[in-house]
C-alpha cells in the first residue's frame, strides 16, 4: 500500500544517542479499512479506497457502502491509485506496521486557516519601517500597486491582502523516527501541515 489516513496528535521532541534533540510530530495512523477496490472495467480507473475513523450518525448510503466490506460506516475515505492488486483485498485492515523506522514519507494535510491577512503577514512585506518623517498609518501598508494612466488597472497576481491558509499542503521527505504499533503512532521528523486533530494523508 502506498499510504494510510491518520490524525495529527501534536509535536514533541526526541533525543538520539548522541544527545541531539530533534523536533518531531506524532501522528495517529490507522487502523484503516479497505472499503472498496475500483477496477478499470467497472469504475473506469483502478484504485483502492480506504477508510479511517468511525462515524456516529451515518446515513443509509454510507451504511450500504460499508456493508460491502462487512464493516461499520467510517467518517473519512481516501483513494490511492498506485497499489498492488495482490497486496490488498476488500475488508483488510491496514496498520502503521507498513512503515519502518528510517524511511522517508510524504505527509499531506490542510494548513491552518488564518483568515484575511495583510501583505506583511501574507507575503512578508517589510512595511515602511519607521514612524517618523510624515508617516501616519503607512507602517504595514502595501504601497503602490501599479501605474495610474497606463495600464489603468492592477495586474493579475499582484501580491495584496487576502485569505491566507486553509489550503492543501504536502510536505515531502520527512524521516520516520519511531513506529509504535501498540498505540498506532507514527513519529516523523519535523512539522506537518494542519492543526491538532486534523486529518493527514501519509504516503511512502
Amino acid at each position: 500500500m502506498p499510504g494510510l489516513i491518520g490524525k495529527k496528535i501534536g509535536m514533541t521532541s526526541i533525543f538520539d544517542k548522541d544527545g541531539k534533540n530533534y523536533p518531531c510530530t506524532v501522528i495517529e495512523l490507522g487502523p484503516c479499512l479497505v472499503t472498496q477496490i475500483k477496477t478499470k472495467d467497472v469504475d473506469g480507473y483502478a484504485a483502492v479506497q480506504i477508510a479511517f475513523g468511525a462515524k456516529k450518525r451515518p446515513i443509509k448510503s454510507e451504511i450500504g457502502h460499508a456493508k460491502k466490506s462487512k464493516s461499520e460506516p467510517h467518517k473519512n475515505h481516501f483513494e490511492f491509485c498506485d497499489f498492488d492488486e495482490n497486496e490488498v483485498s476488500l475488508g483488510d485492515t491496514l496498520t502503521v506496521d507498513m512503515f519502518v523506522e528510517g524511511e522517508y514519507v510524504d505527509v499531506a494535510g490542510t494548513s491552518k486557516g488564518k483568515g484575511f491577512q495583510g501583505v506583511v503577514k501574507r507575503h512578508g512585506f517589510a512595511g515602511v519601517g519607521q514612524a517618523t518623517h510624515g508617516q501616519h498609518n503607512r507602517l504595514r501598508a502595501p504601497g503602490s500597486i501599479g501605474a495610474g494612466s497606463d495600464p489603468s488597472r492592477v495586474f493579475k497576481g499582484t501580491r495584496m491582502g487576502g485569505r491566507m491558509g486553509n489550503e492543501r499542503v504536502k510536505i515531502q521527505n520527512l524521516q520516520v523516527l519511531k513506529v509504535d504499533s501498540d498505540q498506532n503512532l507514527l513519529i516523523v521528523k519535523g512539522s506537518v501541515p494542519g492543526a491538532k486533530q486534523s486529518l493527514l494523508i501519509v504516503e511512502k
